[in-house]
């Protein structure tokens, strides 16, 4: 796989650059809940030296998405110390992000910190246990310190969906949705919100549906794809989305979140122009590769990669968002890990913390990426203080098109297939703003499989 040259990418892209950090922002405020400190901290009893020694290295593994040592680890950590509040609640959150509901709420039986009670909402409300999801909302945002942008929209769902069946599938079992053509890469297509048609863009970094709005009212709605496949009971936040409309130049009414995608079986294919919404699980494609995804406290879609082309290469951990246009934006310590010297970069114009650069490498599954465009400077502290996961960028929707991508086993694994571009399919412009669409060319010599 290859990207063009990029010496004058962000000069040309400088007009929008701000803009496209401003989106990531506000998505960022979608994802994230400041839900009090970090976990494991406050003041707690002495510890035993070894339960401290798993508890510790539970959470520097949880930091990097190593699940299955964090979850080793914290069972290690709960067999000597069992009743511990920390402990429990790191449990849960790692429980949390592999979707495992029932275990995260088992976790935290009798913890009312603002911590659990916010992991604890959120199992209940994933699962679709509305009352049980209201109740819990409602305790946690009683708590003067709490703020969470997340809880103050969906308790109001949680209290209205009663009677209600998340997600209800009718129609056909299948449909197929021509996206919207585009010059750069975005995930944009058409559906009917309420029986209305609207476009809508795919948000893999936003925890719910976003309905634009300049009025903060969270409704329930139904959404159908070609005529054909209706869901109900969607439960949908409202935002002012008008600035995006305006950057991307077409009227977007929705962001369509991870909490809908992935009960949907979706694949989204930019070059092929299609997005599939299914109501079974597809069979896995052939040549493709597996990537097990995690989601910060539920919510944003999380992966693991390296920074490398051997198994020895250092772990990496990314946002996938494919609400942004960049191909890839990484942070300081990213960037270090990576072996790259960053003093060098060429600032954004007009957006002086933004440099553009490029990774050596990125493997993701086994796709190795050489030579990828990234920009460094935008700010990642507030994700990674809320969901304890230490995040080393965000894959955004340039590199994203460079594939197909199927979310299967309720949102648990993305498919990535490397596809041929179709004939007749628009081709990439030879010099497209690393800010917005970044990429650019889609080649096709991945040098692993």
């Amino acid at each position: 796989m290859a990207f063009p040259e990029a010496t004058e990418l962000a000069r040309s892209g400088a007009p929008q650059a701000r803009g496209r950090r401003s989106l990531w922002l506000a998505l960022v405020a979608l994802t994230c809940a400041a839900c009090g400190s970090a976990l494991g901290g406050g003041e707690e009893a002495s510890w035993p030296e070894a339960a401290k020694k798993w508890f510790d290295r539970a959470r520097a593994s949880f930091e990097t998405l190593d699940i299955a040592d964090a979850q080793a680890s914290v069972q290690k950590a709960a067999e000597l110390e069992p009743e511990r509040p920390s402990v429990r609640v790191l449990a849960a959150n790692i429980a949390l992000s592999q979707l495992r509901y029932d275990e995260a709420i088992a976790q935290l039986q009798g913890v009312s910190s603002p911590e659990a009670r916010g992991l604890r909402a959120r199992a209940y409300w994933y699962s679709g246990q509305l009352v049980k999801a209201a109740d819990e909302l409602d305790q946690l945002l009683d708590d003067p310190e709490v703020k969470d942008p997340w809880a103050q929209g969906v308790s109001q769902l949680a209290r209205t969906g009663e009677g209600r069946e998340p997600f209800h599938i009718t129609g056909s079992l299948l449909a197929v949705v021509e996206m919207v053509s585009s010059p750069v890469p975005t995930f944009v297509l058409p559906l009917e919100l309420n029986g209305e048609p609207v476009l809508a863009m795919i948000a893999t970094g936003t925890p719910e549906v976003v309905v634009d709005s300049s009025q903060d009212r969270p409704s329930w709605v139904s959404l159908r794809f070609d005529r054909r496949l209706e869901v109900k009971d969607v439960p949908a936040l409202h935002r002012d989305l008008s600035s995006l409309s305006r950057r991307l130049g077409a009227p977007i009414k929705l962001l369509l979140g991870v909490n809908l995608l992935r009960r949907l079986n979706v694949t989204f294919d930019f070059y092929a122009s299609q997005f599939v919404v299914r109501a079974f699980p597809p069979p896995p494609p052939p040549g493709g590769t597996s990537v097990e995804v995690s989601y910060i406290k539920g919510g944003g879609m999380v992966v693991r990669s390296r920074f490398g082309t051997d198994a020895k290469a250092p772990a990496a951990t990314f946002l996938v968002d494919t609400g942004v246009l960049f191909p890839v934006a990484v942070s300081d310590s990213g960037w270090k890990k990576a072996g790259v010297d960053t003093s060098s970069f060429e600032a954004v114009s007009g957006e002086p913390s933004l440099k553009q650069g490029r990774l050596p490498h990125l493997t993701i599954g086994s796709f190795d990426l050489p030579r990828v465009p990234a920009m460094s400077g935008l700010p990642l502290d507030e994700l990674e203080q809320s969901g304890g996961i230490q995040l080393d960028g965000v894959i955004g929707a340039a590199l994203m098109a460079e594939f197909r991508a199927s979310l299967v086993d309720d949102g648990r694994t993305l498919w990535l297939e490397e596809m041929p571009m179709p004939e007749g399919a628009p081709a990439p412009p030879a010099q497209a703003p690393v800010s917005s669409s970044g990429a650019g060319g889609r080649g096709r010599q991945s040098a692993a499989r």
